[in-house]
């Protein structure tokens, strides 16, 4: 799974979307995240196929949502999200939020597909502790992945480091805080250092801690932008000061009270 990719939240299905996936995999992207909630499939599929890179190359996510979710509402489900995208499969398949008395249930449909060889890999989003522990009780294939809300200022170290113990890949949304943390003194001082923005301090922040990003951008620069952060290594210093940034406040809703 790459380690840097493009998220497609608040994407304008049609030209939006097509344009920023065409241009992610035209700067060296490889992993495209999208979700059946963000109703832009069909605009991200048909921007894989108007690019140059092959598919066997590109790493696609999607996601259930929480009204499918069930067995049977599961399996198509994710038939009807193949079908948007254009694809004969997707490499990671992932339920959206812990749907209390259903995740359990969608979990059982995850596997079929898994198996199937419709989707690579399977794994959750914005699952605490608990979560998993109650999945694990009767999961067969375990999760592969938990993409979760994570930035420096919600750096959500204590599940990081349960979810490394269980080795399930932590991948993070909204990895630069949705833009408020770029305003950040101690970032912008750390960029000047290494020539590099604050977005760009954050993602490498990500890199080093093995967790998998996806920053969602419509800018062609922008995107060129984040996707420049190869070439440097933050110290460990500077490492620990964007750690002592962590408030452990969300910006998006939390995982144990949500109602949608």
């Amino acid at each position: 799974m790459p380690s840097l990719g493009l998220g497609v939240w608040r994407v304008e299905d049609g030209a939006e979307a097509v344009d920023s996936v065409k241009w992610a995999l035209e700067n060296g992207y490889r992993l495209i995240d999208t979700a059946a909630v963000y109703k832009n499939e069909e605009g991200v599929g048909e921007g894989i196929r108007q690019s140059s890179v092959p598919r066997e190359k590109i790493f696609v996510t999607t996601k259930l949502w929480n009204a499918d979710q069930g067995y049977e509402s599961t399996l198509k489900a994710f038939d009807t999200s193949l079908s948007k995208l254009g694809l004969d499969y997707v490499d990671l398949y992932l339920i959206h939020w812990p749907v209390t008395g259903k995740y359990k249930e969608s979990w059982k449909a995850m596997e079929e597909i898994y198996k199937s060889g419709r989707a690579k890999a399977i794994g959750v989003s914005n699952f605490q502790e608990h979560h998993i522990e109650e999945l694990l009780e009767t999961a067969t294939v375990h999760p592969m992945v938990n993409q979760i809300e994570l930035h420096p200022t919600m750096s959500q170290e204590p599940l990081r480091n349960y979810l490394k113990e269980k080795k399930i890949q932590v991948e993070a949304w909204s990895p630069l805080g949705q833009g408020k943390t770029l305003s950040n003194p101690k970032l912008i001082e750390i960029g000047e250092n290494y020539g590099k923005s604050a977005a760009q301090i954050i993602l490498r922040w990500h890199l080093q801690h093995d967790v998998i990003a996806i920053p969602k951008s419509v800018h062609q620069e922008r995107i060129k932008e984040n996707f420049n952060i190869f070439d440097f290594e933050l110290t460990l210093e500077d490492m620990e000061q964007i750690d002592a940034l962590n408030e452990n406040k969300r910006i998006g809703p939390d995982p144990d009270n949500f109602d949608f």
